[in-house]
């Protein structure tokens, strides 16, 4: 595998010295950040492969779904469709505290720690109309 680097390493410096290199966009700028920063290194090749598919990480996609399963029961006045939601609700949240569980990221989110407690007080004081 060394032999591949010292390769393109040398192709660099051929194009360096010819003048290939220079006046191209971004020249002299600092490289942009790199979005899978975060991402633990053996995961970073198949994120980046999945997100130039247009696919999300399954972890992504369940907390996509989360929000939309969210929404529809907030929306839904129908109890027999507000019960089978709540259900598919409380799945998704088991399977990705699972997931996450798995993973070794115990630590909730800010966002998921105190939903409820927020979502309660708030739908509590509208509620109390003078």
């Amino acid at each position: 595998m060394n032999w591949i680097v010292s390769i393109a390493e040398q192709k660099i410096r051929d194009a360096e010295k010819s003048g290939q290199l220079e006046g191209l966009p971004g020249h002299g700028k600092p490289l942009p950040d790199d979005d899978l920063a975060g991402v633990p290194e053996e995961l970073r090749l198949s994120y980046k492969l999945l997100k130039n598919a247009g696919a999300l990480p399954e972890e992504l996609q369940i907390r996509k779904d989360l929000v939309s399963l969210s929404d529809l029961l907030e929306a839904c006045r129908d109890p027999e469709r507000s019960e089978k939601l709540k259900g598919e609700l409380t799945e998704k949240r088991l399977r990705y505290r699972l997931m996450m569980n798995e993973r070794g990221w115990t630590q909730q989110d800010a966002y998921e720690q105190y939903a409820d407690a927020v979502y309660a007080k708030l739908t509590r004081a509208n509620d109390k109309t003078p």
